[in-house]
């Protein structure tokens, strides 16, 4: 592939942002619940759990939760009664996860190591597909998109959460500076790597806008396609169903 692709600001080949999002994650994996609840004032939760409700999963429903690393996602749905599957490209967020659910008595997990470009599984093998926080930071996002309609049953539904642009006036454009100026320097603080958080917020910048991304959901091949904003569109929740 010789198309240059972003990795926040930077312009780098597809493979080499494969590898350094890999490498921003296996840096910040230990550390990453406690960055969540610095960078959003403890908001993340809020937005898992209505999230989760938007999803509603159901007692032995089969749900994929990609980019599912630390468990937060695949916590709350167990809890439901799914029967869930966490994902990640990275072990290393996998292996967080992994502890945490030992820790907490969660069980019935399947943890996988997947890259949601190319998943191992087979077609219409899901009740759902969840990705919180994660569909941003995929090399080639359509064809992610692509593959989560492959891997999903007929009458199968997509769930997405993930941050976009305000548009409250004057809270989006405050956003962006604290978010630029703070962000990357909580990060050094907590995590000793400035560097991975001012790429997180660069990726968030470059994201689609709500309404260009529901568009990409419906390309993919999904039907009767949602947003649902919060804070303005600060943060998102876009649904779809295979038919």
């Amino acid at each position: 592939m010789s198309d240059k692709v972003n990795f926040g600001d930077q312009l780098v080949s597809p493979e080499e942002k494969t590898r350094k999002v890999g490498e921003v994650f296996s840096s910040v994996a230990r550390r990453y619940d406690i960055m969540n609840d610095l960078m959003s004032a403890g908001m993340h939760r809020l937005w898992k759990d209505r999230f989760v409700s938007r999803v509603k999963p159901q007692r032995h429903e089969h749900v994929l939760d990609m980019a599912g690393g630390t468990g937060d996602i695949a916590f709350r749905m167990a809890a439901r009664g799914a029967a869930v599957t966490v994902s990640d490209i990275n072990a290393d967020m996998l292996g967080v996860g992994e502890e945490r659910a030992a820790k907490k008595g969660i069980e019935g997990l399947s943890w996988s190591v997947q890259n949601a470009e190319t998943l191992s599984f087979a077609d219409r093998s899901f009740d759902a597909y969840t990705i919180a926080f994660g569909i941003r930071n995929v090399t080639d996002i359509p064809k992610a998109l692509r593959e989560a309609h492959r891997v999903l049953k007929f009458g199968g539904r997509l769930f997405v959460l993930e941050f976009s642009t305000s548009d409250w006036p004057g809270f989006g454009e405050a956003y962006e500076v604290w978010a630029d100026k703070a962000i990357p320097k909580i990060g050094k603080a907590v995590t000793n790597d400035e560097a991975s958080y001012r790429y997180l917020v660069e990726s968030i910048r470059r994201f689609p806008k709500p309404l260009e991304f529901e568009r990409m959901i419906g390309e993919a091949g999904f039907i009767r396609t949602h947003t649902e904003t919060l804070m303005g569109g600060l943060v998102c929740i876009w649904s779809g169903w295979k038919a």
